[in-house]
Formats: C-alpha cells, structure tokens, sequence
C-alpha cells in the first residue's frame, strides 16, 4: 500500500508554494491512480495516490500520501508506540510512473468526471496539505492511510455530491479477512499482523471503511456518482492503464511459518513421549516454549497498553502467548523448582489452550492459522508437565 522513497524525491521534485495560486484550465483532470501489488509485505496490498494534469499549464503532478523514512530519529520506537509519521509528496508524475515501471507493477487511473471548480477546489485543498507545515499527518494502517485519504478528500472536496454506492462489493467481512485476503495466510508477514492485532480487526468493515485497501478504492470510486450541474452522472469519466503488468502473486518462503511450526510439533511430540516413558522431562525444551511464548506475550502487552495502535487491545493471542512465562522459563532450568505450583500454573495453561477454539468458533478473535501446529504442541506438553511434574527423576 505505501512506496518508500524517503525524503529523495522531496527534494527532486519539490513545487514553489506559489502553484497554491494557480488556476487550471478547463483541460485539467484529477484522477485516482491505482498501483498494482509490490514483493515487500509493505507494498502487498497495492497503492493509491491522486494526479493532477493541465496540458495547457505543461502540468502533471502526483500527490502520494504513502511516504515515509526509515531515518527518521526513533524511527522503530515510534512504529512500535503507533506514533508512524507519514507525509504527503508532491511531485512530477513521469517519477512516480518510472519507479513503478521498475518494479514492474501494473498502474491504472480514473479520471474523475468533475467541473472545472471542482478540478480546483481539489487542486487547492491538495496544495496547501503539500505545505511543509500541513504536509506530515499520524498513520493507522486501517484507519488513516494512502488510500482512505483519498475517499476523505474527495468527499471533502465534493461533500453530498458525492454518492458512493456498495452493491458491487461481498459485504459483511472483517478487517481481517479483508487483509488476509491480500496476502498469503502462509507467510510470516501474515502471521506477523495477525498476531499482533486484537478483536478490533474480527469487526465488520462497513462498505467505506473497506477503502483502506487500494483495490477497494479503485471499485468503489468506479461504482460511485457525483451530481454534475445537478445531474447524476458516474463519478470515474475514463480508466486508462498506464502500466500493463501481470499482478504479482504472494510468495511464501520455504521456511513457512507453518512448516517451521510443524517441524517444532513433531519434535516437541517425539521429545514429550520419550520423557513421558522414562519419567524425565527435557529442560532445553520447556525452556524454548515458555521462553519464546513468554517474549512474545510481553510484546503483545505493550503493544496493548503502551502504544497507540488501534487494533491492539484485546487480543487474545495472550492465551498462548502468556507473558508469564518469560520468567517461568527461568525457574524450569533450575534443579529445584517448586513443582507443585508449577502444575497449577500449566494447568491453567492448559485451560488457556482449551478456550482458544472456542474464542476461534464463536468468531470473536482468528488466531494465525499457521500457529495451529504450534498449540497443539504446547496442549501437549503443558498437560503431559501439569500431570507428570511430579513424578520426573530430574
């Protein structure tokens, strides 16, 4: 969805604040520029930016919501927080179409059927958020991105002209499976976002809200009307496609977080019926789940309490991934552990465990369906632990 450039083409292509006075001619157009699917995870659902073209000005200008910098100061601190600083970049449309032609990604656009006073009213409103002090803004991946910015402008723009219509999309999807749609549910990048989101995204997208994605921006604006001197018409005049490529498919690595999931099943199976025969328990290996378990329960935590993201919260991804067990992890390497109380706690685990299916079922929260090999695993070793705790030799 977004296209990193850094600051370089700030600087290449950088319009004098006087374009702000311009009048367009009656030759202008404004259209929604659609970008197909890049290889990067931030790049997997597409793009969406507005072009603003006279020929009769020898102007043609790009306005790309979707920029940002990995150098910026506390760069990754702030992604983790939510506090993500996006920028609006204005600049020359043949840099924006070269880099796409690069990277071989399909690009299409949709002139907007508009009045000559609505061709400027949009070219104002762009021009001054383009404006150094107007320029950066707080990004939501869901909420307030490239693409939703586009929607929010145009009905800014053109306020109950505008009609957006919904028959032409599947209603009733969640905001996760609106993502997931995306991208492939076998990558880690899809287990990545699953994971850290909570029950906001199992909540129904309205039929606005699904223009957080740039595929869904491209059919709802084609779907859409506008009243043109107080007559109906539909709001897109022409499509052109202005790169022909074929759309990147997602790529999933051999090393799959369902593959590496099942391998460590297998194992830690193998490993739990042999300790179970001789009455032992394997340390390196309780240590590597309830220590691994436990890293990931406290950065679920932080992300729920401390940032401000907002599908965050209430993710019940705490279940397996309970943060107490980073220092449960330690206790289990000592030779004496207090056994009796460790199996309560896995017992309680073990209960943890029991109520993720049904949290699954009844739709509140989908969990990462790669991770299903992985709790099977720890059911089955935190009730062979709650049971057999006590009766090991070592």
């Amino acid at each position: 969805m977004i296209k990193k450039y850094v600051l370089l083409l700030f600087i290449l292509s950088f319009y004098s604040n006087l374009k702000a006075q311009v009048n367009l001619s009656v030759y202008a157009e404004v259209s929604i520029v659609t970008a197909g699917p890049g290889e990067a995870l931030y790049e997997a659902f597409g793009h969406s930016a507005i072009r603003i073209k006279d020929p009769v000005l020898n102007l043609d200008l790009i306005y790309n919501y979707g920029m940002f910098d990995f150098n910026q100061p506390n760069f990754l601190l702030n992604f983790a927080k939510g506090n993500m600083i996006y920028s609006l970049a204005r600049y020359d449309f043949k840099y924006f179409l070269a880099s796409y032609r690069r990277d071989k990604r399909w690009v299409k656009q949709q002139v907007l059927n508009l009045t000559q006073q609505e061709n400027q009213a949009f070219f104002t409103f762009l021009e001054k958020n383009a404006t150094p002090e107007n320029r950066n803004y707080l990004y939501d991946p869901y909420f307030d991105n490239c693409a939703t910015k586009l929607r929010d402008i145009t009905r800014s723009v053109l306020g109950s002209k505008l009609m957006f219509n919904d028959n032409h999309i599947t209603k009733d999807l969640t905001f996760r499976q609106l993502t997931n749609h995306e991208i492939h549910w076998n990558s880690w990048g899809t287990f990545g976002l699953n994971l850290i989101a909570g029950t906001k995204l199992d909540q129904k997208a309205t039929s606005e809200e699904y223009m957080y994605l740039p595929d869904y921006v491209y059919s709802s604006f084609k779907n859409a009307t506008v009243y043109v001197k107080n007559q109906p018409k539909q709001l897109v005049k022409r499509e052109d496609y202005l790169i022909k490529a074929e759309e990147k498919q997602p790529k999933t690595s051999i090393f799959s977080p369902f593959l590496m999931f099942s391998l460590l099943t297998i194992i830690g199976i193998y490993i739990t019926a042999k300790d179970h025969k001789k009455k032992k328990r394997t340390k390196w290996l309780d240590f590597i789940l309830t220590f691994t378990t436990g890293i990931i329960g406290c950065v679920i935590l932080f992300l729920w309490f401390f940032s401000t993201h907002a599908t965050a919260p209430n993710n019940f991804n705490l279940l397996w991934a309970f943060a107490p067990n980073l220092i449960i992890s330690f206790l289990l390497l000592r030779k004496k552990t207090p056994k009796v109380g460790l199996q309560k706690y896995f017992f309680v685990l073990m209960i943890f465990m029991l109520l993720i299916p049904v949290i699954w079922i009844t739709k509140i929260q989908a969990f990462p369906l790669a991770v299903t090999p992985l709790l099977i695993l720890l059911f089955v070793r935190y009730y062979f632990l709650s049971k057999r705790l006590l009766s090991f030799k070592k």
